[in-house]
Formats: structure tokens, sequence, C-alpha cells
């Protein structure tokens, strides 16, 4: 049956910023279809609650609580998954992230530290995996980019400029990797994790996103987690190098933040 393609049975994964939103979202599609899960990110009471739901799915789940801004934290996730449970066979990057803000006030200081949390800790984590991926036969990497890597905005420089780095990062690593380990990334749009309080929040916010989106709706962790196991299993055996948009279809920013000329 087509759905046997989607198991991971017994396969371990490592992800990252898994406290909420994507991360937990994945975290526990990955324990549904089968796989033991380490998790990790800064809050310790968040990620116990996701390892509950792993837990009911009837998979183990391993709590690491750590400031994976710092690339020696991810790396070290590997060895904790494959010291724990013996393999590891998927890693899902979605740690990441920068705030918009103006040109003139993105320092490049502030570039440089959305390139780290975006693509360093991305290089550092799979780097200390891969060593691990090949022993247990091959396996699976999963980057979570965004939409802001291929479109424009205003507000964007820092963010779209990381987020379209990991996705060329993804693109070299899976040339660096193939055959025996896949590297695929999301670039996901619109999602209303805590990131988009302020517009779920906003009756007017979330109708000019929604408007501004071809599926006229705002995405919902489950449809990258879906996305994400899609990649981490077998279902994908003959991708590699791809990043899959999951947008709503757009082509253009669907908020304004209303930045004025200079």
């Amino acid at each position: 049956m087509i759905w046997d393609r989607f198991r991971i049975e017994d396969r371990v994964a490592v992800v990252t910023g898994a406290g909420r939103g994507i991360g937990a979202a994945t975290a526990v599609a990955l324990a549904e279809a089968g796989a033991d899960v380490v998790i990790s990110s800064r809050t310790e009471e968040q990620l116990r609650k996701v390892a509950g739901e792993i837990e009911a799915a009837g998979r183990r789940a391993l709590v690491v609580p750590a400031d994976l801004s710092d690339p020696d934290a991810a790396a070290g996730l590997a060895d904790r998954a494959a010291g724990e449970f013996g393999r590891l066979d998927i890693v899902v990057n979605n740690m990441g992230g920068a705030m918009p803000v103006p040109f003139l006030d993105t320092s490049p200081r502030r570039l440089e530290n959305a390139f780290q949390f975006n693509v360093s800790t991305t290089h550092a984590l799979t780097r200390a995996a891969v060593p691990h991926l090949l022993e247990a036969d091959g396996g699976s990497v999963v980057n979570i980019s965004s939409v802001m890597g291929r479109i424009a905005g205003r507000g964007y420089l820092a963010y779209g400029t990381a987020k379209a780095a990991l996705a060329h990062y993804t693109r070299l690593a899976a040339l660096d990797l193939a055959p025996r380990v896949r590297v695929n990334a999301v670039a996901v749009g619109s999602v209303a994790t805590s990131a988009l309080d302020i517009v779920m929040t906003s009756d007017e916010l979330r109708t000019e996103m929604e408007d501004r989106t071809p599926l006229r709706r705002v995405g919902v962790p489950e449809d990258i987690a879906a996305a994400v196991l899609y990649l981490a299993s077998p279902a994908s055996a003959y991708v590699t190098g791809s990043v899959l948009r999951v947008d709503g279809g757009i082509e253009t920013p669907n908020l304004d933040l209303r930045l004025e000329d200079l």
C-alpha cells in the first residue's frame, strides 16, 4: 500500500525548535508515523508537553532543553540521539527566524546573527549527524526555509537573506551527501504560530494576509509537518536537493509592514 511508504517505523529523528508550532507538530507527526524523537528547544516545560504527545502515539521521546543558537549545542543533539536510541535516521532543522526591521536598522551584527541562527546551526547539526546517518545506512535531512528566501519584501533583509542561503545550502549539501543521505527543505509561507500572534489576533491584519494568499487562508503547523514527513520518509526516496513550497501559493508578500520610503 502507498501508505507504507510514509511509515518510518522504529527510526529515530531529531527535531530542533520542537517546543511549539511547526517543530512540535512535526515531532508528533514523525512519532505517529513510527519514529522515536529527540526534541530540543529552550523551554523544558513546552518540550515536556510535546513529549507527552509523542508517548501517547506509542513512541519514545528524549527531551533536551538547550540554547540552539549555539552551534555546539545543536551539534550535540546527534550524539544524544545515537546514545539514547542507538541510531539516527532523520534530522529536521526547524530552528530559525529573525525579526523584520528596516534596512538602516539592520546592522552587520544583526545580519551575522540571522545567518548563524538559521544556517550555521543547521550545518553544525547536519555535519554531526552524517556519521550516524551513514551508520544507519543512510537517512534524511529536512531544513525549514521560508517563502521570504525567494520573494522580496521590505523589512526582511536579514531573515530573507538567511533563508535564501539555507535553501541553497540544501541544494549544495544534497550533492555532497548523495547518494546515501538525502537533503531537502520546506519553504514555509505564513503559518499560524506564536510568531504570527499579532496578525492572528487582529481581524484587519489576518484578513489582509488571507486575501493576499491565493488559497485564502493562513497555514497551520500540520501543513508543514505533513510535508516534512513526506521528505523524511521513503515516500520521497527519489527526492533530494529540493525545496518544497508550502506557502498557499503566494508570489509576493502577503502582509505589508508599512515601512516608509527613505
